[in-house]
């Protein structure tokens, strides 16, 4: 027994040795399968590709990835309003004052005397207003029916008003807009005034109509513009001509230009501008340059001025 004891004591230092050794050797190994296994739990748990919606599923197909993503958050600004049938040009005018200001024209006694001492003759101001684009397209469409979506002081619809009275057409020009300006916009304009809230935008443009003689060819429609463009599509007031200049944003300008193209005469022509500004592809163009993409449409450009052509 006393000669077996060496042997016991060395197979017990020799099995001490190998649980070192292993435990040594676990750690590392054991590292490498918990990153191997974070890995894997990691690949099983992200979203697969076939879980992202085909553009092709309901909508028109479009070129890029990045447009194809646009297409699937757009849904939501689509309109599905039928038009009415269309009205004729000559009972377009008469048709906004019956519905719109109950058969009298917003300009007969104007101004009102309440107002008439906050407002200037002549306050006329826009931007692009007397671009090249105005008088080639008037001339090219010879529009019985202009309608502008957006229009501030009315500086565009003055100069639509003279060159078409200058090539010798009858054309009535809608002004769509809410003539309320947007917040901060009296830090430019001072002068235009305010009572109560109530900002004198729509007065002081109907007082700039007024002095370049255009009361009987150009009409306000001081309504939100969606809901202006959903009304003129129900009761079929379609125009030959239309230009989107209202809310820069894209959302706006998306929603402008797909409710504005609803109520083009086939033929017409539908542009605006600020094609080129500080948003580049954030703003206007990305919403112009979808919407030709989806209505298989070519953007032209002429000057700021971006132009769609249904012909």
């Amino acid at each position: 027994m006393k000669e077996e004891k060496p042997q016991h004591l060395h197979l017990h230092h020799q099995h001490q040795r190998k649980i070192i050794a292993a435990k040594k050797l676990t750690r590392p190994a054991g590292y490498i399968l918990l990153l191997l296994l974070s890995y894997a739990l990691g690949y099983l748990s992200a979203p697969s590709s076939s879980s992202v919606q085909s553009p092709a599923t309901g909508t028109a197909s479009i070129a890029t990835a990045d447009a194809a993503a646009e297409e699937s958050d757009l849904g939501h600004f689509r309109v599905a309003r039928r038009c009415a049938a269309p009205i004729p040009s000559t009972l377009i005018r008469q048709t906004i004052l019956d519905r719109v200001f109950n058969g009298t024209s917003p300009f007969d006694s104007f101004p009102p005397p309440q107002v008439a001492h906050l407002l200037r003759p002549k306050r006329i101001k826009g931007w692009g207003s007397t671009g090249a684009v105005f008088e080639n397209l008037i001339r090219r469409v010879k529009p019985r029916t202009i309608i502008e979506v957006g229009t501030f002081l009315g500086a565009s619809a003055i100069h639509m008003a003279e060159v078409a009275s200058r090539l010798g057409l009858k054309t009535q020009i809608l002004c769509v807009d809410d003539f309320r300006g947007w917040p901060g916009f009296r830090d430019r304009f001072k002068d235009i005034a305010m009572i109560n809230g109530d900002i004198m935008l729509l007065y002081q443009f109907m007082q700039n109509i007024i002095h370049v003689n255009a009361s009987d060819s150009v009409l306000p429609v001081p309504f939100s513009t969606a809901s202006t463009l959903d009304k003129l599509c129900e009761l079929g007031v379609l125009g030959d001509l239309i230009e989107v200049d209202a809310g820069h944003d894209f959302n706006s300008a998306w929603s402008d230009i797909n409710r504005a193209y609803r109520i083009l005469r086939p033929g017409g022509v539908l542009f605006g501008h600020d094609y080129f500004t500080s948003a580049d592809n954030k703003g206007v163009r990305r919403a112009v340059n979808l919407f030709a993409r989806l209505n298989n449409l070519r953007v032209q450009l002429d000057g700021q001025h971006w132009v769609l052509d249904s012909a």
